[in-house]
């Protein structure tokens, strides 16, 4: 019992030093690979320190929220139909659970984004789509990453809808700063 509680402590400790920031990024200066990410963070001296979880190096009262990203809000509205498994905000990554129609239960689809940058533009979103398909049940199942089509498809839904946000957004931040006080 006393094992589990300190286990609990220190990964809530951890989860809550992970506090997500990737400011400016853009696609083009960090790269793809999660390896090379990790090495060219650690040769920049970014990581994990214990100030930040205790609040004492905090972020002074500044705090990024997912709903005020538009690709993020985009993708999860786009999303909306199907069942996640993982939605990680500070990491940048969703994952939906296996999806199937009603009238084809033996086919299902997964999907998988993943956010190089916050900025709204193709190259931000890393859309994957694999495909199922069982024999009996989920006997015999082979699983392949689908075609490109529907890939483009759901990258441009995201992005149009990211688009629609943004400017919202800023109409309502121009709405406030035109209100005479």
């Amino acid at each position: 019992m006393f094992k589990t509680i300190v286990i609990i402590i220190f990964s809530s400790f951890f989860l809550i030093s992970c506090n997500g920031k990737f400011p400016g990024a853009d696609a083009r200066k960090f790269p793809a690979d999660p390896a090379k990410r990790v090495e060219q963070n650690l040769k920049e001296g970014r990581g994990f320190t214990l100030n930040e979880a205790f609040g004492s190096g905090g972020s002074g009262g500044k705090f990024e929220f997912a709903s005020s990203n538009p690709l993020w809000r985009a993708s999860l509205d786009v999303l909306d139909f199907m069942p996640l498994t993982s939605v990680n905000y500070s990491g940048g990554i969703i994952i939906t659970d296996w999806y199937s129609d009603v009238n084809k239960p033996n086919e299902s689809i997964k999907i998988t984004i993943r956010f190089l940058s916050n900025e709204i533009r193709s190259d931000s979103l890393n859309v994957k789509i694999f495909s199922r398909n069982c024999l009996n049940s989920l006997v015999n199942c082979k699983i392949v990453e689908t075609d490109k089509i529907l890939v483009k498809e759901i990258n441009k839904q995201i992005l149009k809808k990211a688009a629609l946000y943004e400017k919202e957004d800023l109409l309502k931040k121009g709405k406030k700063r035109k209100r005479p006080e």
